[in-house]
């Protein structure tokens, strides 16, 4: 039986690893921290259960296919509710959206802010589910190692009607002129980690996901998507060892012949690295590296995150599960993040509280928050920055609720770019992976085989098919796949 080490038990890690256990494979996980989930890691503290990472569950039917491969369903793993409203947008002082699950009531919406534009909803999803289907069922399935894979007729033109050649922000617009109806439409793009300028409009399909597919939660928190993908991996034979840093490497003639940890050196017929890409580049050096840092230097990075998690003592009034504070001019925030990389000035910021769905992840009476600011990677982060900004986040938070909550804290921690340097390794302290620019889309992504070790292989956020949790799934079953196919060939 050959031997597969993953290194790295985030999403891409354990999906990779138990694809290629289901077929026949030897795997093992080393894990750098003390439990799985990378990013979607979780903690305890004074009662509360803090989801550290990722906090939307969209796509489900992404889910159910993963489970589905091995015989499972999510269900066997975690309960799902979908939210409704799915979320809540803050424009101002004085103007909340709540977003319906219902389709019909978020057409009539719609149709509050601007006449006509209920029908023109209909037509933006009749497209957009088209691209969906195409995007999500054919696209981010390749391997995008060759040019090849996409010149098929019917490829070529699905890529036209999916718009991969337009923008978002035209896009959007031929349909809505409302200001309101696209700041709500643009949203989703966000996830993708750049502006709607410089995002193709075929990813309109998150507003299908959001829209036609839902919000939902799986209760206990997010970490219980990686609960149920570590529980399924063992069941499948995978061996996962925390506290495992990856070091080194061992290579003869062309291939990784070990890996290299304060352990010792474990044997291995094949590598796939999970972990940050450039950091796995460094460790294997100048000379055996796909990259050099001046084609790093020059990727589009999603946006870092500043982070707090909060226990706060009594429960808060006006906020939903999902909250979009979009109560300040976008245009000045995008631009500190993409333009002219800075601290923003005045920001919009998430803030979440399962605690208002899910009773266990505070104590009684109390409520669970975490607050998101997205900003630019690469910055100097300092404690007296982080609370400038908590501070101006408190001020509106309790503006909002119309209750104070600072003297209510009884837990808080932060979290930046120095916290994901130190826990993954993150390039220039990265949130969220590489943006879906058009110039960095499928074959333009970094690939995900090292083009010097024939048993080298790549998976997750910085490589195909790109951020998020569901690509980070699909992104582990094909490389899994290109891995059995080289390795049995």
């Amino acid at each position: 039986m050959k031997k597969v080490i993953v290194i790295g038990a985030g999403f891409s890690g354990l999906s990779a690893a138990t694809e290629l256990a289901t077929k026949g494979y030897e795997v093992q996980i080393l894990e750098k921290n003390d439990h799985a989930g990378g990013r979607a890691r979780v903690f305890q503290s004074d009662g509360f259960t803090f989801d550290m990472g990722p906090s939307w569950y969209w796509m489900p039917d992404i889910f159910e296919t993963y489970f589905g491969r091995f015989g499972k369903k999510p269900s066997d793993y975690y309960d799902l509710v979908r939210l409704d409203p799915s979320y809540s947008v803050i424009l101002s002082e004085t103007e909340t959206i709540d977003l319906p699950a219902n389709y019909a009531d978020l057409k009539t919406l719609f149709e509050s802010y601007e006449a006509g534009s209920g029908a023109q909803l209909d037509s933006f999803m009749e497209q957009a589910a088209y691209k969906y289907k195409v995007g999500i069922q054919e696209f981010v399935w390749k391997p995008s190692r060759k040019i090849t894979e996409f010149l098929s007729l019917k490829l070529l033109v699905d890529a036209v009607r999916i718009d991969v050649f337009t923008s978002f922000y035209k896009h959007i617009r031929k349909f809505f002129t409302s200001p309101t109806l696209l700041k709500l439409m643009e949203f989703p793009i966000l996830f993708l980690g750049a502006i709607s300028e410089n995002t193709p409009a075929m990813y309109s399909l998150m507003n299908y996901a959001e829209i036609k597919l839902g919000t939902w939660y799986p209760m206990g928190g997010m970490h219980n998507i990686v609960k149920g993908m570590v529980a399924l991996a063992e069941e499948k034979g995978v061996k996962i060892a925390y506290n495992s840093e990856v070091l080194g490497f061992d290579i003869k003639n062309g291939k990784v012949h070990g890996v290299q940890t304060a352990a010792g050196l474990i044997e291995a017929d094949a590598v796939v690295a999970g972990a940050d890409y450039h950091h796995v580049e460094e460790l294997l050096g100048d000379g055996l590296r796909n990259y050099d840092e001046a084609y790093w230097d020059k990727r589009v990075m999603a946006p870092s995150s500043l982070l707090f998690y909060l226990g706060i003592s009594k429960r808060l009034p006006n906020l939903k599960h999902h909250n979009l504070f979009f109560d300040r001019d976008f245009t000045v925030h995008s631009h500190e993040i993409y333009t002219d990389p800075a601290w923003p000035s005045d920001p919009l910021f998430y803030a979440s509280a399962p605690s208002m769905t899910d009773p266990s992840v505070a104590p009684e009476g109390c409520e669970n928050i975490f607050l998101l600011i997205p900003v630019a990677p690469d910055l100097e982060d300092t404690e007296e920055g982080r609370e400038k900004y908590f501070e101006q986040l408190m001020d509106r938070l309790e503006a909002h609720c119309g209750v104070s909550i600072r003297d209510s804290i009884v837990y808080k921690r932060s979290y930046a770019h120095r916290d994901f340097k130190s826990d993954y390794h993150a390039y220039k302290g990265n949130a969220y992976g590489l943006a879906n620019t058009l110039m960095q889309t499928a074959i333009l992504k970094p690939t995900l085989k090292n083009k010097h070790l024939d048993n080298m292989y790549y998976t997750g956020q910085l490589t195909v098919p790109g951020p998020g949790v569901p690509p980070s799934l699909i992104s582990g079953i094909v490389v899994a796949t290109e891995v059995d196919k080289e390795l049995k060939g």
